[in-house]
């Protein structure tokens, strides 16, 4: 029990931050248009931030990262196809 604890203590002090940077660094390779590099990055932040708002059942996160989901799978859809 004290490890799940610890990783979630791990998840909660660090997955924003990790989060925080992906989306930024997404942001900044959008603005030099690198494409697709830009998606993926943003991408991942979102889940990320997405993952940290269900953990801390904060439903304004959720909703703003949870529903860019879609849209990031609809970029990389195109993306590959």
């Amino acid at each position: 029990m004290k490890i799940f604890r610890e990783e979630i203590m791990f998840i909660r002090k660090y997955l924003k931050w990790i989060s925080t940077f992906l989306v930024l660094v997404g942001i900044l390779l959008t603005n030099l248009n690198v494409y697709p590099l830009n998606i993926y990055f943003h991408g991942l932040g979102v889940v990320g931030w997405t993952i940290a708002g269900f953990i801390s059942k904060d439903k304004a996160i959720l909703t703003n990262f949870g529903l860019q989901i879609p849209l990031f799978v609809i970029g990389i859809y195109k993306v590959i196809f």
